[in-house]
């Protein structure tokens, strides 16, 4: 989750709203995250996400930071829009023990209701707009929402009837606690740094420990293995896409083109699309210049129906080989 910076609304209009999730589709797609739940709030959002990939650092920070200029961009202003580094908490999602994945998806879906947005006098829970919970109860399904793995941690069916079995029970809470959860629930959520049993935390520590351990014989940092991953990613597009476009696959090559070439442009944008490499490696690795280059070129294809209809296919391609 993150806060305004400040605790100053960061949600003010619908086309907030819909950029934020249109970001985080966005990063979905180039970490491969899978969202669970999610609510955003007027100063605040929470999400219920799963990283099959160790991107989590590298997909908020292109999350936040996209969002973040584009809002100061629209407001004619500067500084941060969020407050401080969001914070995360890792849960224990397993299938035998789903109780502490449960209680964050209720949290989560509860909020409007903890909030006086929805639910009792409010209307229904599931009317507030800015929550998965619209999805669950027969809205429109973005690709990157999964609700299969909410259903599951209920024992209730992957289907329109377990959807609308747990929409049903979230509506009876927000009506009769206000959207509140039980001592229980809020004394775990609560706790700090992890959430599930003792194990889960011991399993945790251990992970550390190896971590650190790895640190101490090759000197690399958590964020330096995650950039790497980031690169690997892009540097398969590259090598998988390249001869699609007719493009040089090498740095020496590719700084013999134009810096502006079309096919650099459809490049960078696929690979903005498709991991989460930062501009400052895209730019050298395609010798397109400086990192502001390579995102007015982005622009310019996102904007271009001709240029935007072959980035779709390049996508589709590029999905078809995962």
């Amino acid at each position: 989750m993150a806060r305004g910076d400040g605790g100053k609304t960061v949600f003010e209009t619908n086309d907030d709203h819909l950029v934020f999730l249109n970001r985080l589709g966005e990063t979905c797609a180039s970490c491969g995250w899978r969202v669970h739940a999610w609510v955003l709030m007027g100063n605040h959002f929470h999400l219920l996400i799963e990283t099959p990939r160790p991107n989590l650092v590298a997909g908020m920070k292109w999350l936040l930071g996209t969002f973040s200029q584009g809002w100061n961009r629209a407001r004619l202003r500067q500084g941060h829009v969020f407050q401080g580094r969001y914070k995360s908490v890792p849960l224990n999602s397993s299938d035998a023990d789903p109780y502490y994945f449960r209680i964050v998806a209720d949290y989560i879906h509860l909020n409007p209701a903890r909030a006086g947005l929805a639910g009792c006098r409010a209307g229904k829970l599931a009317s507030y707009r800015w929550s998965s919970l619209v999805s669950y109860a027969g809205g429109k399904v973005p690709p990157w929402l999964e609700m299969e793995r909410v259903l599951n941690s209920f024992e209730l069916a992957k289907d329109g009837r377990g959807r609308r079995a747990y929409v049903a029970w979230l509506e009876a809470r927000a009506t009769n606690d206000n959207g509140n959860i039980d001592s229980v629930a809020q004394e775990s959520l609560r706790r700090g740094w992890y959430l599930g049993e003792e194990t889960f935390r011991d399993r945790l520590l251990s992970l550390v420990d190896k971590a650190k351990g790895i640190k101490m014989r090759v000197s690399r940092k958590a964020d330096d293995l995650e950039k790497d991953y980031s690169e690997k990613d892009a540097e398969q597009i590259i090598q998988r896409c390249g001869p699609e476009l007719g493009l040089p696959t090498s740095e020496k090559e590719l700084g013999h083109l134009r810096k502006g070439d079309e096919r650099k442009a459809l490049m960078a944008a696929l690979i903005r699309c498709r991991s989460a490499a930062s501009t400052e490696w895209i730019a050298k690795r395609l010798q397109m210049g400086h990192p502001g280059s390579v995102s007015r070129q982005v622009g310019i294809v996102k904007k271009d129906k001709k240029l935007r209809k072959k980035l779709n296919d390049l996508e589709k391609m590029f999905h078809c080989g995962d």
